[in-house]
């Protein structure tokens, strides 16, 4: 099957103003995320426009790749919650902001981004947010503390379904909110950019025969991803009679050590030891995606974009996910889009029989079908979700910022 080409760079509307200007992301540490995945491809843009990026962060693994890219990483106690730490933060951003002349600071968590905040108000320095997640909590005090995401100068929602989020929680931002969808380096989510050693290697990792297929579901260990439910799914199909397929939870346990033992004791309840897998986390995700029948995505709280979705939909592989959040923006399927247009399925959330009936739907696919899936659903996320795309739209706010100041009340 022949996929659609990647978009080719594009260009934000005057990059040239960048030049020379210094871009301060802050984010609590540069570890595995969607939110640190497009901190690193901003600072790398704008290192190729000839600005400096700065990225104040706590550390992580991806520290590296930031350096190797153009980023400077500036050691800042970003992580903390704690109130008397945040405050005595505030100077130390707003010195960090005089010293090294920034001109732009860009927050991508709430915490840091109300030391960010008090420190760009101090030092009268343009201020964009990133909502990156739907952010759990209806209280006041909650919905209070998560409004900072949407003071920015320039409030830059992931999705639609965020910006909706943004209006009805936080109006005071609702004029500020500019959509821009996270971005994908569509480059190396293609079946063609992947070496077939990379997939066997994983396969192998993983203990994978070669007879059987995989339903892969990648993300973090959290209740909400919805593992519990895909394990009772797993349960079904087994019962159902499906029993080459292999069911992978790869992700980081992100020091939820109870939350493992459940996992692992519903696996063994079930009587699916050695079926369902937990593997830790994959370095390589588009060999993942390519090993993988089908990947799964069944969270059972709203996600405000769902990068996983848009990379297996690149690399073509079938994807079933809850209909929550902005899934229907992701992945297009009955009843929202027509049968003809369908890139993958929706399921219901927290339902076990729904999300078995879609995976073996999915599994069931014939060559030709499967083939047509795919490149409409590599279409779809080249025309909507590119990383150029992102970059050129988040580097124009830079430059409007630049011309037009800060715009807060």
């Amino acid at each position: 099957m022949k996929q659609p080409d990647a978009p080719a760079p594009a260009k934000a509307g005057d990059q040239t103003q960048l030049a020379g200007r210094t871009v301060l992301q802050i984010i609590p540490e540069l570890d595995a995320g969607g939110a640190e995945r497009t901190t690193i491809d901003v600072a790398a843009a704008l290192a190729e426009a000839g600005a400096r990026p700065l990225v104040a962060a706590e550390g992580g693994r991806l520290v590296s790749e930031l350096q190797a890219r153009g980023g400077v990483w500036i050691p800042f106690p970003a992580r903390t919650k704690n109130p008397l730490a945040m405050a005595a933060a505030v100077p130390k951003l707003a010195r960090l902001i005089r010293e090294e002349g920034v001109d732009i600071v860009h927050a991508r968590s709430r915490a840091p981004a109300w030391v960010a905040l008090a420190a760009t108000r101090m030092t009268r320095t343009p201020f964009v947010t990133t909502y990156h997640g739907s952010y759990a909590g209806r209280s006041s005090v909650k919905v209070a503390y998560n409004s900072v995401m949407a003071r920015g100068d320039v409030v830059i929602a992931n999705s639609e379904y965020t910006a909706g989020l943004i209006a009805e929680l936080h109006p005071v931002g609702r004029d500020r909110v500019r959509v821009i969808h996270r971005g994908t380096d569509f480059r190396k989510f293609a079946a063609g950019a992947v070496d077939p050693a990379r997939v066997l290697a994983l396969r192998n990792a993983w203990s994978i025969e070669p007879d059987d297929r995989i339903v892969l579901l990648s993300a973090r260990l959290t209740a909400w991803k919805g593992h519990r439910v895909l394990i009772e799914a797993a349960k079904r199909l087994t019962e159902r009679g499906v029993a080459d397929v292999r069911y992978i939870l790869a992700g980081d346990d992100q020091g939820r050590s109870a939350y493992v033992r459940e996992i692992d004791a519903a696996i063994a309840r079930k009587n699916l030891d050695g079926i369902v897998r937990r593997v830790g986390h994959c370095e390589d995700m588009p060999a993942a995606y390519l090993a993988s029948a089908v990947v799964a995505v069944p969270s059972t709280e709203p996600e405000a974009f769902g990068r996983v979705a848009v990379e297996a939909q690149a690399i073509g592989t079938p994807v079933v996910s809850t209909d929550l959040g902005a899934a229907p923006e992701t992945v297009l399927a009955p009843p929202r889009a027509p049968a003809a247009e369908r890139t993958g399925w929706t399921v219901p959330p927290d339902d076990p029989q729904a999300l078995a009936d879609a995976l073996f739907e999915a599994l069931s696919l014939g060559a030709t079908a499967r083939d047509n899936l795919a490149r409409r659903a590599r279409a779809h996320v080249l025309k909507h979700f590119s990383l150029e795309q992102m970059i050129g739209q988040t580097l124009d706010c830079y430059v409007a910022l630049l011309q037009n100041g800060p715009q807060r009340a």
